[in-house]
């Protein structure tokens, strides 16, 4: 199939629709999912699909239309995108708008070592087998699963405007859980690297890179010192946070509240909206003066990472908190030009299926100055927690409480005992001017989120989130998970 022409012949036939500009994608996603738990292989989970989508704008408003139809005709898949836009007109408010981007035209390929699906699956298996024996010779474990995950996504994006982009990307994923239940309510678990597992753009030697099985005697440990410790206190006091949670705290009070989308309303029905208003940008203190987050779609090994986005804007790095003050936004071409800013790059679809939505990419926290035992020393009572295992947060990304795997008891400055499911609770603001204290580099670490759902119907995105260890004061801990 000669994917160029055919997407060349539907930009023709938009602009004999009047379009004032038209997107076309067409991408070929292939997923393959593995598994075992207690000591049982799980059916495998394979899928290929691919397909054609067509935005345009004609009107002033957006229509989109998609197939997997190999025999449906480009400009059949036009004319419902044309006539999808004639209809949106009619209520339309006011007209899209577009700012101005850079061309971009190319082909990229993601910086993988092996490709894995060219891995047999007997390999594969085997390497889940092997993991999953070593966790159940563990005495008292009777809860264990492990996983691995591989996505190639191999997409192309024209547009009336000249672009002419070509991209494949390999996604690796894997992860392990093992855990105690005595009863229904006397159980622990822990995970690595967190309940939901890392995933990178890597090729099949992530899983050698991630070590699970060295892992598991800590995890096991973890797990019988959850299993005997006293539940986690309720009170105010210092609160350091391990690089996971961190990441996950900064997905939700940060990415999804600083999506422009969001902000003006788009998901107002289905997953709330923001209360970091536009009014706010360049004024509001969003965290203490050390607290810097930029999202940065560049980076080389981001889960969120690609070079250019699903309206053909080129990956980039933008600060959105500087010296803990709001400066910009996640955003798309439309949403950008409506605060006075360029696109962030943000706009991403969860296949050709999908119209594009702005999405997360990487958000990062930068890291700080302070070793963990700097963390810790300078704390003379307070909790350290670690590996997400629940959140909650209000509709406009403000007030939530998260809960973890584990903690610990910070008493005169070293770590005393572990207490089980522990919780924090707070405000986005509050939390964030509270912070006192950033780990340094060497224990920053990259998270990748596989499953992050927005969209109406729902998507999912993938996206990481990066930090190291970070420590707050006067933070309200303790309470039902």
């Amino acid at each position: 199939m000669d994917i160029e022409k055919i997407a060349m012949d539907g930009l023709v036939a938009a602009s004999m629709q009047k379009a004032s500009y038209c997107d076309i994608r067409y991408e070929i996603i292939h997923d393959e999912n593995l598994s075992y738990s207690d000591a049982e292989p799980e059916p495998i989970e394979s899928s290929i699909s691919a397909g054609w989508s067509v935005r345009m704008l004609l009107d002033g408003a957006w229509g989109f239309a998609a197939s997997d139809d190999a025999t449906l005709a480009i400009d059949r898949l036009v004319e419902q995108a044309a006539a999808i836009a004639r209809a949106s007109a009619k209520v339309m408010k006011t007209p899209v708008e577009l700012t101005p981007i850079e061309i971009g035209e190319g082909d990229f390929k993601s910086d993988f070592k092996i490709d894995p699906f060219t891995v047999p699956l007997e390999d594969k298996i085997a390497y889940l087998a092997d993991i999953d024996a070593a966790m159940g010779a563990i005495e008292d474990i009777n809860t264990r699963s492990c996983f691995v995950s591989f996505r190639k996504l191999d997409k192309w994006f024209f547009s009336s405007e000249g672009c002419k982009q070509h991209q494949l990307l390999i996604q690796s994923g894997a992860g392990i859980s093992l855990g105690q239940a005595k009863s229904r309510r006397e159980r622990a678990e822990r995970s690595y690297p967190k309940p939901a597992g890392q995933y990178e753009l890597k090729g099949y030697e992530l899983l050698d890179e991630l070590k699970l099985k060295d892992q598991i005697p800590r995890m096991a440990e973890e797990v019988t010192m959850v299993l005997a410790a006293p539940a986690c206190p309720q009170k105010n006091t210092t609160l350091v946070l391990g690089g996971n949670i961190t990441s996950l705290v900064i997905h939700e009070t940060i990415g999804h509240a600083l999506e422009l989308d969001r902000v003006f309303g788009t998901e107002r029905n289905f997953s709330g909206i923001s209360f970091a208003t536009p009014e706010n940008l360049n004024s509001l203190q969003y965290g203490s003066e050390i607290v810097n987050v930029h999202i940065d779609s560049t980076i080389p090994h981001g889960l969120g990472s690609f070079i250019w986005d699903d309206e053909g804007v080129k990956s980039r790095r933008t600060q959105l908190i500087k010296n803990g003050k709001l400066i910009n936004y996640l955003s798309s071409r439309e949403m950008s030009g409506r605060v006075g800013l360029n696109s962030s790059g943000n706009m991403r679809a969860e296949g050709w299926a999908n119209i594009p939505i702005v999405r997360m990419t990487n958000t990062i926290l930068e890291p700080g100055n302070k070793t963990f035992k700097q963390l810790i020393g300078d704390v003379d009572d307070g909790i350290y927690m670690d590996g997400p295992t629940s959140w909650s947060i209000d509709d406009l990304r403000k007030n939530f409480q998260f809960g973890c795997e584990i903690g610990w008891e910070i008493k005169g400055g070293k770590l005393a005992g572990v207490v089980k499911s522990p919780t924090f609770s707070g405000c986005t603001t509050q939390l964030w001017n509270n912070c006192d204290a950033i780990g340094d580099q060497s224990q920053f670490v990259l998270q990748g989120t596989p499953n992050c759902g927005k969209g109406q119907p729902g998507q999912n995105a993938r996206t990481g989130e990066g930090a190291s260890p970070v420590r707050f004061v006067n933070i309200d801990v303790g309470g039902q998970s």
